[in-house]
């Protein structure tokens, strides 16, 4: 556990799943600003729900949280990827990051970036990390600490949107 200030970075626990799901509609909520390709399904919700209870419980997974006043304002997961054509053979991924706006521009985003770093180290030779292309704040805030784009991924619709 790591404590800055009045924030603590712990890794999630059953109990955060409520606060975590939250975090992570609200997060693809705004990727789907980015790009309609990143439409929502209905039940996001639901769908946000099971897929954080499996990373949280995995130990496949790393789920970070920052916590203020007993209310999770942050989290970040990650997870691994099998490089089998590619040497080191394992890759960190960091698969979602959200922070409430009110938390932003505080250092804590850059602590949770260090503190999964730390915590992948031991396991991973580099991380990587994707987002909407659109995103200028996240390619900002990744190019900080030294990530460089090594894919570019690119999208065409093979059937309009209904």
């Amino acid at each position: 556990m790591l404590r800055m200030g009045e924030v603590i970075l712990r890794e999630a626990v059953e109990k955060d799943l409520d606060q975590v799901t939250r975090l992570v509609v609200r997060l693809k909520r705004l990727n789907e600003e980015f790009d309609p390709l990143l439409k929502n399904v209905q039940n996001i919700e639901e769908a946000c729900r099971e897929y954080m209870k499996k990373a949280i419980e995995s130990r496949d997974s790393l789920v970070i949280v920052a916590e203020h006043e007993g209310r999770v304002v942050g989290v970040l997961k990650a997870g691994f990827i099998d490089r089998v054509f590619y040497d080191p053979p394992l890759e960190g991924q960091i698969q979602e990051f959200y922070l409430l706006p009110q938390y932003r521009r505080m250092g804590i985003g850059k602590k949770m970036l260090e503190y999964a770093m730390e915590k992948l180290k031991d396991r991973v030779s580099f991380i990587t990390v994707s987002f909407p292309s659109l995103n200028t704040i996240a390619v900002s805030f990744y190019q900080k600490f030294g990530f460089r784009p090594i894919f570019s991924v690119y999208a065409k619709e093979t059937k309009p949107a209904p």
